[in-house]
């Protein structure tokens, strides 16, 4: 064992504040939410990407203040592939 003291200084943080979460989310939700975009934008390529993105901000908007927040991106990419279906391909 060492006698040498533990530093007392936590390290230096980046300044970049595009590299941190919002507050209350993880840089984890932050990135299921990304590929949840990806799924879409794959299932339904005929839909621009910037539609997609901006209906995925939407339902998260709809999950603020939820107790739990672990299967939010799971929920939102359900609404969302819901909401594409129900427009690109109608019920007969």
């Amino acid at each position: 064992m060492s006698d040498e003291a533990a530093p007392t200084s936590l390290p230096q943080l980046d300044d970049d504040i595009t590299l941190v979460a919002p507050p209350g989310e993880t840089a984890d939700h932050e990135a299921a939410i990304d590929h949840a975009v990806d799924r879409l934008a794959a299932r339904f390529p005929m839909v621009p990407r910037d539609r997609i993105v901006d209906l995925v901000h939407e339902r998260h908007g709809d999950y603020t203040g939820a107790p739990i927040r672990d299967f939010i991106p799971v929920l939102i990419e359900h609404d969302v592939r819901r909401e594409l279906a129900a427009e690109v391909e109608p019920l007969a």
